[in-house]
């Protein structure tokens, strides 16, 4: 009998997050006689208590570990995640998130770990950052990739970012697509019933987004475009799925705008899929992406998608024929891409049944998200028993 692998994920904030809850799928679909796994991870979080129900998890809740930088509790962050790691034998560390894809692996390479992952959920410096916090996280994901096994990206737009950025050698770079059960977003049926509960009209247009009220979903697009598309087309609503640190901005302008009963602030929801089955196209507006696991979501849910194209969205949507794919910060252009396929059923449906194919593919398949990321490990780790 294979002993078991003691298996360490680390990821900052488990909040209400594509990449959280697709690090939450994994583990659950892992083999718990292969893997011995733990997650460290911040003490507060809206998957905190999720987590905890996972059965064969061994949770560790930080005192110290938190999103923005504070070098004292950075150190202590560190110092916790190298005892964790020495007390329990630790022989793979897998870190998700900027912060813990830094303080991780450095605790991992401290410790000697001969097995170090890190998956690229959208690259920690980006365009909008100031020069100096962006040159900061550069040179940090340059030094980590000097000691990590694999860095796996989930779009092909950030293995190139990564490598034009001369972050580690071609030769580290896995592709491991996110994965969905995209049956789970079939709710058509239950369109009606969705609809009711947010208090949209049967014979409404729904327009939505899910996304963290943060400054690279850009939620503040979303509300000035819907004020221009409420001005053309009548009869409409527009969700906003979500909260975070521009929930105050956004409430203001809402209120601004004169939008407050046309805009629908649901907050952070579990039941996505649900609030999905009510939407009549789905909209993105950020300025940056790894590939967001909302709009792989609503593919799934035939939803016809307008998306900034950032990262690897356009390695999803097919512009014109799945989706509509605009530049960041192109109101304009958006506005009236909502607006075309809010006047024509026709095109919805035909954009609808081709997103619902794409997500519904091997490609997306959790099952395979977690068959491959498990091989991965196992290959690591008789590679480094056997050197």
């Amino acid at each position: 009998m294979n002993p078991k692998i003691n298996l360490l994920y680390i990821i900052t904030k488990l909040e209400l997050g594509g990449a959280q809850r697709q690090l939450l799928s994994l583990i659950t679909g892992l083999d718990k006689e292969r893997y011995r796994v733990f997650l460290f991870t911040a003490k507060e979080g809206l998957l905190v208590k999720e987590a905890g129900l996972i059965p064969g998890l061994t949770l560790k809740k930080s005192r110290f570990l938190e999103r923005p930088v504070n070098f004292i509790k950075d150190i202590l962050a560190f110092i916790e995640i190298c005892v964790f790691i020495k007390k329990n034998k630790i022989e793979v560390v897998h870190t998700h998130s900027s912060k813990a894809g830094i303080l991780g692996r450095f605790a991992a390479r401290a410790c000697k770990v001969t097995v170090i992952v890190h998956t690229v959920h959208g690259w920690s410096f980006n365009d909008y950052q100031p020069r100096i916090l962006r040159d900061f996280y550069l040179s940090f994901e340059k030094i980590c990739a000097k000691f990590t096994g694999k860095i796996i990206v989930v779009s092909y737009s950030d293995r190139e970012k990564g490598l034009n950025s001369f972050i580690g050698s071609q030769e580290q770079y896995v592709l491991i697509r996110y994965g969905i059960n995209a049956s789970e977003f079939a709710l058509s049926h239950l369109r009606n019933q969705a609809r009711q509960s947010l208090g949209i009209d049967k014979d409404e247009l729904a327009v939505g987004m899910v996304a963290c009220f943060k400054p690279q979903k850009s939620p503040l697009d979303f509300v000035k475009i819907a004020s221009a598309v409420k001005r053309e087309i009548c009869g409409i609503k527009f969700i906003m799925v979500g909260d975070g640190q521009l929930r105050n901005k956004v409430y203001s302008l809402i209120k601004e705008l004169g939008l407050q009963d046309k805009i629908i602030l649901a907050g952070w929801r579990q039941d996505i899929a649900f609030i999905l089955s009510a939407l009549d196209i789905f909209v993105l507006t950020s300025l940056w992406e790894g590939l967001p696991i909302a709009v792989l979501e609503a593919m799934a849910a035939g939803k016809p998608i307008v998306a900034t194209d950032t990262g690897g969205i356009s390695e999803v949507i097919e512009n014109g024929k799945s989706g509509y794919l605009v530049k960041p910060k192109d109101s304009q252009a958006m506005q009236n891409r909502i607006t075309e396929l809010l006047r024509s059923r026709q095109k919805r449906e035909e954009f609808s049944g081709l997103a619902r194919e794409r997500a519904d593919s091997e490609e997306f398949l959790l099952a395979r998200m977690v068959r491959d990321t498990g091989e991965l490990y196992l290959n690591l780790w008789e590679e480094a028993r056997n050197a």
